[in-house]
């Protein structure tokens, strides 16, 4: 799977100031609402936020990945934001976490939602990557790091 084919360059935040969790995945919301016109950015924030109660998507290092099915979304969407500074996400480390790749699928693909968090947990164990992700310093170049 290539991250590109889910990830596009407007849903890509660099260096937001993210004050909390909840913050953040309000944050995500509003992008892909604005990416995906037919679903509204408070469906999206209460399947993430779902997701989250059932345990957190911080996988340690520094990244999350929350993620979340759909009813009603025709394709797959990432949305990528860094921010400065890390805040507190009840990662499975206990570290605070300064990447969030956001996927959200359509309800009935479960097979792809479970390879796509594969695919990129598999990118981001990669340390020149985050590396790089880390001292991106605009949107675009945040994008270019991972297409």
């Amino acid at each position: 799977m290539e991250i590109s084919s889910i990830l596009h360059p407007d849903c890509v935040l660099c260096a937001v100031q993210g004050s909390s969790k909840k913050r953040i995945l309000e944050l995500i919301s509003q992008v892909a609402s604005e990416h995906i016109v037919e679903i509204d950015q408070a469906t999206i924030l209460a399947s993430l936020s779902g997701r989250e109660k059932m345990g957190c998507t911080g996988i340690g290092g520094g990244i999350a990945l929350p993620h979340g099915r759909i009813k009603g979304l025709e394709s797959t969407l990432a949305v990528l934001v860094t921010c400065q500074p890390p805040v507190q996400y009840d990662a499975i480390d206990n570290m605070p976490v300064d990447i969030f790749f956001a996927i959200l699928v359509p309800e009935e693909k479960a097979n792809e939602h479970l390879q796509t968090l594969s695919a990129i947990a598999k990118k981001f164990s990669d340390k020149e990557v985050l590396k790089e992700l880390r001292s991106a310093t605009t949107d675009q170049a945040l994008f270019q790091v991972l297409s």
